[in-house]
């Protein structure tokens, strides 16, 4: 059996948590800071954690998580 590979892109992006969790960068925050408001970007600092959906896709691709 082979070895199972790991997206070297997703290893870069997202960790786990201890409780097997997917954290990963707050969205929106490449470009266009002009236009958001200053609550918006208080808010998306640092990382948040996934939604189940979305945690479901990184793990797969994790698959030694």
């Amino acid at each position: 059996m082979p070895k199972m590979k790991t997206k070297s892109s997703v290893k870069k992006r997202f960790r786990l948590t201890a409780s097997g969790l997917v954290r990963g960068q707050q969205a929106g925050k490449r470009h266009g800071m002009i236009k958001r408001t200053n609550k918006f970007l208080r808010n998306a600092r640092g990382t948040t954690i996934l939604s189940e959906p979305d945690a479901k896709i990184v793990k797969k691709m994790m698959p030694y998580g």
